[in-house]
């Protein structure tokens, strides 16, 4: 491949992986069963050049690629003010990623449009949130891949044999204890993105055990554990004790071995982690709500449906999701039905990632999701109140912030 006996696109990619193997350490390459891609993101012009030389090499993938979100909603369900030139690169980016053969998923939770790979399989996956998702809940094996080695992965059908893929370096090392929470918060929805941004804070890059969890708390709250944790710190892969594959107990996921730390998360530093995660003063005003960071599935949908009960909104809902999720949303005129009564529903990508939000000088957006919490105050300009889906479809249902109380 890396001589050009498969075109120029391919020796690229090739060369691209093999060298960042060296510069890894590792000794060999390994196959990969599939891939998921961050880099169809536009960030600048170099990342649509560098697509399109593939493209002009012939190159193709050779193993599944679906691709995490773009910088546009070609579905034509919000608007994004992306002016031009940029808005013509950021197309020309996501076509040339179609023209090499990728799936087009745009959604950062492809675990939930069906693309889950085997236990114990290794694959080559960008997008935090998917990266933490595959590795933690699925059992498949990937490192973090940044943009573009994810698409030389994914077209050489290859990778370095480092971090991740390795078993020995899946164990945990740090216990995180949160039996001393009560187990109705713990079942909350509210739980899981405020646990997972102190997770990523205490544990950083090393792997944790979550110990005190006496049920599987549902792919949804697994989902935003692991989006929170992988914003908030390096996390690749947790375990939680009795739920996660590859820890059937504390004791398996260490590897028999004592931990270096143990984390014994008390109600304070529960309630410390919510308030953290909210960067906006008191106040009685919030300009946007923002959820879907990962993407809705089709049950928070439901929810989300059900919280609103047919009731107008004075501020906006803007609900990102994937067109898988679309899809079952048209079947029965529910995206339209919710449109109606003021929900933005966004597709292919996300508000954090491209202008869709009201551009104001001083903007508050309310979310229930830790990672829009972590990101928005940059990347959007607003500041953030956190908060439940409830909360939140009651805050844009009156037009200001309605908390409660969090009960850790």
């Amino acid at each position: 491949m890396a001589t050009g006996e498969m075109g120029a696109g391919t020796a690229m990619a090739m060369r691209i992986v093999a060298e960042s193997a060296r510069l890894l350490g590792a000794p060999r390459l390994i196959p990969v069963a599939s891939a998921h891609i961050d880099g169809a993101l536009y960030h600048g012009d170099s990342g649509t050049i560098f697509a399109e030389r593939l493209v002009e090499g012939g190159a193709s993938v050779a193993v599944r690629s679906t691709l995490n979100v773009g910088a546009l909603d070609l579905m034509g369900c919000s608007r994004v003010r992306l002016a031009e030139p940029a808005r013509g690169m950021a197309r020309r980016m996501m076509e040339a990623y179609r023209k090499l053969g990728c799936e087009q998923s745009w959604t950062c939770a492809p675990y939930q449009a069906g693309h889950r790979p085997a236990l114990g399989s290794d694959v080559a996956w960008g997008e935090s949130n998917a990266v933490v998702f595959c590795n933690s809940v699925l059992g498949a094996r990937t490192n973090r891949y940044g943009d573009f080695l994810d698409i030389a992965c994914a077209i050489a059908g290859r990778a370095p044999d480092y971090g991740l893929h390795r078993p020995e370096n899946r164990r945990a090392s740090v216990i995180f204890d949160v039996s001393a929470l009560k187990p109705v918060f713990l079942s909350s929805e509210i739980a899981w993105p405020v646990l997972g941004s102190l997770y990523g804070r205490l544990v950083g890059s090393d792997i944790g055990v979550v110990t005190g969890v006496p049920a599987s708390p549902g792919e949804d709250a697994l989902k935003a554990f692991g989006a929170a944790a992988a914003s908030s710190g390096a996390v690749g892969l947790f375990h939680i004790a009795g739920v996660t594959p590859e820890a059937p107990d504390a004791e398996t996921a260490l590897g028999c071995n004592e931990p270096a730390s143990v984390i014994r998360v008390t109600r304070q530093m529960a309630a410390d982690a919510q308030m953290r995660l909210s960067t906006a003063g008191p106040g009685e005003k919030i300009d946007a709500v923002a959820i879907g960071s990962p993407h809705l599935s089709l049950a928070e949908f439901d929810a989300l449906e059900k919280l609103v009960a047919g009731r107008r909104l004075r501020v906006p809902i803007h609900a990102c999701t994937g067109r898988h999720v679309l899809a079952e949303l048209d079947k029965h005129g529910r995206r339209q039905a919710l449109e109606a009564l003021g929900v933005v529903v966004v597709a292919d990508t996300c508000v954090v990632v491209t202008p869709i939000l009201p551009e104001l000088r001083e903007g508050v957006l309310m979310t229930n999701s830790g990672k829009f919490a972590h990101y928005a105050p940059g990347n959007t300009g607003y500041s953030v109140l956190y908060a439940s889906l409830a909360d939140c479809v009651e805050s844009a249902v009156a037009g200001r912030p309605m908390l409660k109380e969090l009960q850790s």
